[in-house]
C-alpha cells in the first residue's frame, strides 16, 4: 500500500501546479486538459498491453518497472517551460500508473487478509484516491510556502518513489512466473464470465466518478483563481484533496452495504455534491464548493468500493490483475475522452457552462445506476443470500 500511495502522491504532485504553468509560461486551460489526456491514454494503452503481464512475470518485476517510470516521469518535470514536457512528463507518469493500477493493486488483494471482506477492494481502489490527495495537499503547501516551488515537489515524490522501489525488491512475490508473457502483451480486455452481468453499471459508476476527477485536475485550478476568487496553491491542493481523501475514508462504509446498494447510496450522494459544486460555481461560494466536493468525494468512494467488491466476489488469484486492467481501463476512459471533447470545448465555452455539462452526466449516470444495479451471483448462492452475507459484514 505503501508504494501504490507513494505512486499516485507523485500522480497527484502536479495539480497545485497547473496554475503556476498558467501564469508564469502561458499554459492555456485547453494545454492543461491535453495534459491530463496525455497521461490518461497513456494509462490506457498500458493496461490495454500490460495488464496482464504480472500474471505471468511476477507482481514484483513489473511493480518495479512502475515505480521506475513514475519516477522518470518526475525528473522530466523539473525543467517544465513549454508544454511539450509538461505532456512527456505526464505521458511518462501515465505508463507508470497504468503499470501499477494493474500490478500493485493485485499486490496489495494477495496479500490482504480474508477478513474483514470489505478490505481488500477499500485497500485496492481507494489507495490510488488516497495517494492523488496526500500529493496534491502537500505539493499546494510546498508550492506556496517551501522554496524551489516548482520542483522540491518532485525532488520529494523521487525520494519516495526511490524507498518504494527498494521495499518492493526485498518483498517476496505473490506470483510464480509462468510462461505465456508474450501472449498477454496481445490487447485483450477479459474479465470472468460471472462478472460480465456486472460491466454495464461497473462502466457507468466509473466513468462518471472519473471524469469528475479528471474535470477537477484540468478545469478546477482555474475554477477556483477565476470564478472562486483565490489564488492559494494550497487551496487548490485542498480543493483537489477534498474530492480524493472522502473517496478513501468513506469507502469502508461501502461494507455496509451489498455491492448494489454500495453502488446506488454512493452514487446519489455524488450527484447530490455535484449539483452543490454547480452551485457553489454559480454564486462563487468557496465554502460550499468545498463541502460540495466532499460529499462528492464520499459518495464516489462508497459507489467505487461496492462496485470493486462485487468484481472481486469469489475472484481467484489469476482473474485478478486482469478485473483491475479493466477497473482502470474504464477509469481512464471516463478520465480521457471527457477531457479530449471539455479541453476543445473550454476555446468556446465558459468553465460554469463546462460544469453544468459534468453535471448533467453525474445525473443520469445516478439514475441508470439507481435503476441497473445488481449483486455479484456465483454458483448456486441465491442474491438474496449474497445480500445478505454482504449486508452483515462489519464495517
Amino acid at each position: 500500500m505503501l508504494s501504490l500511495t507513494a505512486a499516485f502522491a507523485a500522480v497527484g504532485s502536479t495539480i497545485p501546479l497547473f496554475n503556476v504553468y498558467r501564469a508564469q509560461d502561458g499554459f492555456t486551460n485547453a494545454d492543461i486538459s491535453m495534459t491530463v489526456v496525455a497521461y490518461s491514454a497513456a494509462t490506457i494503452s498500458t493496461l490495454l498491453v500490460l495488464g496482464r503481464l504480472s500474471n505471468h512475470v511476477g507482481r514484483r518485476p513489473t511493480a518495479l518497472v512502475s515505480l521506475g517510470l513514475l519516477l522518470l516521469g518526475c525528473l522530466v518535470l523539473l525543467n517544465v517551460h513549454h508544454i511539450g514536457v509538461l505532456i512527456a512528463g505526464r505521458l511518462l507518469m501515465g505508463l507508470g500508473a497504468g503499470l501499477a493500477s494493474s500490478s500493485l493493486t493485485a499486490f496489495i488483494v494477495d496479500t490482504a487478509p480474508t477478513k474483514p471482506a470489505w478490505l481488500a477492494s477499500v485497500a485496492s481502489s481507494q489507495t490510488v484516491m488516497l495517494g492523488l490527495a496526500i500529493g496534491a495537499i502537500a505539493s499546494g503547501a510546498l508550492v506556496q510556502f517551501g522554496p524551489w516551488p516548482r520542483d522540491l515537489i518532485y525532488l520529494i515524490s523521487v525520494g519516495l518513489l526511490v524507498v518504494s522501489t527498494v521495499l518492493i525488491a526485498i518483498s517476496p512475490d505473490t506470483v510464480t512466473a509462468v510462461g505465456g508473457a508474450w501472449r498477454s502483451l496481445h490487447p485483450t480486455v477479459r474479465v470472468p464470465v460471472r462478472v460480465r452481468p456486472l460491466l454495464a453499471v461497473t462502466a457507468v459508476v466509473l466513468l462518471s466518478t472519473w471524469a469528475t476527477g479528471a474535470f477537477y485536475q484540468a478545469f478546477v485550478p482555474a475554477l477556483v483563481e477565476d470564478q472562486l476568487r483565490t489564488h492559494s496553491s494550497l487551496v487548490l491542493g485542498l480543493v483537489f484533496a477534498a474530492y480524493m481523501a472522502p473517496s478513501a475514508l468513506s469507502a469502508p462504509l461501502s461494507g455496509r452495504f451489498a455491492p448494489a446498494g454500495a453502488q446506488r447510496v454512493g452514487m446519489v450522494a455524488f450527484c447530490a455534491g455535484w449539483t452543490g459544486i454547480i452551485t457553489a460555481i454559480a454564486t462563487g461560494a468557496l465554502p460550499l464548493f468545498i463541502a460540495a466536493t466532499i460529499v462528492a468525494g464520499a459518495g464516489q468512494g462508497i459507489a467505487i468500493s461496492g462496485t470493486t467488491r462485487g468484481l472481486l466476489h469469489a475472484s481467484s488469484q489469476a482473474d485478478r490483475a486482469p478485473i483491475f486492467a479493466v477497473v482502470y481501463l474504464l477509469s481512464y476512459s471516463g478520465a480521457t475522452i471527457p477531457s479530449l471533447i471539455s479541453g476543445q470545448l473550454s476555446n468556446t465555452f465558459s468553465l460554469p457552462k463546462i460544469a453544468l455539462g459534468y453535471g448533467a452526466s453525474a445525473l443520469v449516470a445516478t439514475l441508470f445506476t439507481v435503476i441497473a444495479a445488481r449483486n455479484p451471483h456465483t454458483g448456486t448462492t441465491s442474491r438474496h443470500d449474497e445480500c445478505t452475507r454482504q449486508t452483515s459484514t462489519p464495517a
